[in-house]
């Protein structure tokens, strides 16, 4: 029995099984060594997890195990903990962008982007990644984002660079003073999922002129900025929530330099089945 999970920092999907026409897909809080301490990771573990895989225990040799924070520092730790739950297991981990990879492109090369709360992109040789841009965090960088979105969003809202219309009703539905955003954004910790938590109200109003062109610049930005430098001749594909939701955008961005875009999926999950259970491979890496 395999088991193979995509984990962020919120949550985790897990799928176990043996086959393509022969798993289970399920759901636990997210795990991410680099933030949570053992003793967390163990709770999800024996709290969440393991009651919905009865038996399983004995059963799985397999694990492959894809996520935000995997470092090489902090996989041993992550490892030792999956390794009391299943002594029998062989176990591989490696980061969030090699599992968006192997989903989005499976055998083939190709540069993938990951494009969520941050955003991140490498270029994939159909087994590992061979090039990455270091994303650099919502401050320095993640353009494309959904924190860049909502940063420049809000910005732009605050700045009065919005119609009068449009700052007002954003200002209404967001419910908070001047002071308390600047607070939330300066003061408080995940000030990155705060300004992220607006991208459904910029989705619901993506038609609106003004919100259409901050888009195509988001997208344009990263596009200059993390797939234009690798100078490679490969289709961009892209994972994550932000690229699935505003993905006309994307294309019309990535038209406008010339760059061809493969693929869009939400989540990797099922692109990580067909990598792991495909007939004709044995996935052992």
């Amino acid at each position: 029995m395999t088991l193979i999970a995509d984990s962020g920092s919120t949550k985790t999907d897990w799928c176990y099984g043996n086959n393509t026409n022969n798993y289970r897909i399920l759901q636990t809080s997210g795990i991410n060594p680099f933030h949570q301490a053992k003793e967390n990771i163990e709770t999800i573990f024996s709290k969440e997890l393991m009651p919905q895989l009865p038996n399983l225990s004995q059963q799985c040799n397999r694990i492959y195990f894809y996520g935000a924070g995997c470092l090489p520092q902090k996989v041993q730790s992550l490892k030792n903990v999956m390794t009391h739950f299943f002594p029998y297991a062989e176990i591989s981990i490696g980061t969030d962008l090699l599992g968006a990879s192997r989903a989005a492109c499976n055998n083939t090369s190709g540069i993938v982007c990951i494009m969520g709360t941050g955003s991140n992109s490498c270029v994939y040789d159909g087994i590992q990644i061979r090039k990455n841009i270091p994303p650099l965090g919502y401050i320095l960088g993640d353009e494309g984002s959904g924190a860049y979105i909502g940063k420049r969003f809000l910005s732009d809202c605050l700045k009065g660079l919005l119609s009068n219309d449009l700052q007002k009703d954003f200002l209404k539905y967001l419910g908070m003073t001047y002071v308390q955003i600047i607070e939330q954004v300066y003061q408080r910790p995940q000030a990155n999922r705060f300004l992220s938590s607006f991208i459904p109200y910029i989705h619901q109003h993506k038609d609106i002129p003004q919100i259409h062109k901050l888009l195509l610049d988001c997208f344009y930005a990263f596009f200059c900025r993390n797939v234009i430098p690798y100078h490679e001749s490969l289709p961009v594909s892209f994972v994550g929530s932000i690229a699935w939701y505003f993905k006309d955008e994307i294309v019309q961005s990535a038209q406008s330099l010339h760059l061809s875009v493969a693929r869009i999926i939400k989540n990797p999950i099922q692109g990580l089945i067909n990598y792991h259970f495909s007939d004709n491979k044995n996935k052992n890496h």
